[in-house]
């Protein structure tokens, strides 16, 4: 497990960032450039290990010899502290009892989840084992160089532990708009992170980003089988990496996610696979759907390009084709709008529905009017929401503009 680390971050962790083994199974991580851990890249370190380490595992002992990464931001001597704790204590830590070392913060991140590990009163090391059981291979994790190479900087006072706010969700709900009906049809999740900054390319990350994204949605599901995210006539778009569905070991990390659905879920779920490239294999997006199909009752392409080839594209291997308008000037983007509107022909002709997904402001609306595209969503259309909206007229929800 050492050895896998250390490659990988050799890897991924590059200058000016830099990175080093402090104690058996625990790296100092440093960036210069960032105040705090991105939690979502961590945990596509923690896919990527899962991925490697247990590529043949069978689903029946999913959990079995899990990565577990623990990661800790703090001043220097509170990080060489927690690098040091036992094997008892960090399984202390994943068990949920709380860490009573000097102040910092600490998370537990599994392919599965990102969980912050609150404050707790000082444990007896024989009481931590007694209640801990086996743990898998774990890490700690260090804050950005700025703490972590202060070494003048005293360390901080002992404070009274306190009961932290629940940090914000990873992610929200955009609604799905039908101008023609003025009402909202459905909804997409996406990730609170994308509202400040752009999204990776890294196959790992994207996987990571996705995985988060299904479980989101998957805890979501209670509360819309309880009536409160809207009728069973929404439909919820839950996002997908093309590359990713063509890689074996990220199927099954899908795969993992996807067995928990509800079957009754199927009739109102899409996905939508993002990157798709202008001219798929068809053999290729064949094979995707043969995937998702047991899930998903319709499928998206989201495409980037407007003059995507849709003649050549089999009707029966997707259902609606998504136009994600790219972040450039506002006459490059109507024009966007209008090219994709030209191939309405040939899309009814494949029965391929269309939409308008990253508008910005009434004028992209008012194009998407004029040229009788029937399906968007952006921040023109709503904030990202906490919950999804169910079908609903526009004068019920907080459509942005009209």
């Amino acid at each position: 497990m050492q050895a896998a680390a250390d490659l990988y971050l050799k890897h991924c962790w590059k200058a000016p960032r830099r990175y080093g083994a402090v104690a058996p199974l625990a790296f100092v991580l440093a960036d210069s450039r960032a105040e705090r851990l991105d939690p979502v890249e961590m945990q596509a370190l923690a896919v990527e290990l899962e991925a490697g380490l247990f590529p043949r595992r069978p689903h029946s002992e999913k959990g079995a010899g899990q990565v577990c990464l623990l990661t800790f931001e703090g001043d220097e001597s509170a990080v060489l502290q927690f690098a040091s704790l036992s094997q008892a204590a960090l399984a202390g830590l994943i068990a949920g009892r709380g860490y009573a070392g000097p102040p910092g913060h600490v998370q537990v991140i599994t392919a599965e989840e990102i969980r912050a590990v609150p404050s707790a009163p000082a444990a007896t090391e024989a009481e931590v084992a007694a209640t801990a059981g086996p743990i898998p291979p774990a890490f700690g994790a260090t804050s950005p160089a700025p703490a972590v190479e202060n070494a003048a900087k005293p360390p901080a006072p002992p404070i009274a532990p306190a009961v932290k706010p629940p940090p914000p969700a990873a992610t929200g709900w955009w609604g799905v708009y039908h101008p023609p009906s003025e009402s909202f049809v459905g909804a997409a999740i996406g990730l609170r992170v994308d509202l400040n900054r752009a999204r990776p390319a890294d196959d790992a990350a994207l996987l990571a980003r996705d995985l988060t994204c299904l479980n989101d949605a998957h805890a979501a599901f209670a509360r819309l089988s309880t009536g409160q995210g809207g009728d069973e006539a929404a439909v919820l778009f839950l996002p997908f990496s093309f590359w990713n569905l063509t890689n074996p070991s990220s199927l099954e990390a899908y795969k993992r996610r996807l067995s928990r659905f509800p079957l009754a879920m199927q009739g109102r779920l899409g996905a939508t696979i993002y990157d798709t490239p202008r001219e798929p294999s068809l053999g290729t997006l064949g094979q995707i759907k043969t995937f998702l199909q047991s899930t998903f009752s319709f499928i998206d392409l989201n495409i980037t390009e407007p003059n995507f080839p849709v003649a050549t594209l089999p009707g029966e291997l997707a259902t609606s084709i998504t136009l994600s308008l790219l972040d450039e000037e506002l006459r490059v983007r109507i024009e966007a709008i209008a090219k994709f509107a030209a191939i309405q022909g040939s899309c009814r002709a494949k029965g391929v529905r269309q939409a308008i997904t990253g508008l910005r402001d009434a004028k992209e609306l008012d194009a998407c009017r004029a040229a009788g595209l029937r399906f968007v969503s952006g921040p023109a259309i709503t904030d990202l929401m906490a919950s999804p909206v169910g079908a609903s007229q526009a004068r019920d929800l907080p459509l942005k503009v009209a």
